[in-house]
């Protein structure tokens, strides 16, 4: 009985992991360049910091990503646009404006 009730737990924990947007995406907005935005209402800007970083700085940075897109979306914008990061830097901190195009 209590191999099923722990199962229960675990298998609601990771349904509730799957749900979140940090992890799956957000689906309605993409990602573009300053260029494609410029007839575009901006809607608000957003910052995050990834929250693991060394080994998992990847994985922290593409769920901070995934997490603003999901932030713009509910704020009613559909395009993104990520200040550039230089490939092999640390990321402490990400930062994007949303529009709605």
């Amino acid at each position: 009985m209590k191999r099923i009730a722990l199962g229960a737990v675990l298998a609601a924990g990771l349904a509730a992991c799957t749900q979140d947007p940090g992890f799956v995406g957000a689906s309605g907005v993409r990602e573009a360049t300053a260029a494609e935005v410029a007839a575009c209402s901006y809607v608000t800007d957003i910052r995050m910091s990834p929250g693991v970083y060394g080994v998992l700085a990847d994985q922290g940075v593409k769920y901070a990503r995934n997490t603003i897109m999901a932030d713009a979306r509910d704020a009613g914008a559909n395009t993104v646009v990520f200040d550039p990061v230089t490939p092999g830097a640390d990321v402490y901190e990400l930062h994007a404006v949303a529009y709605r195009c």
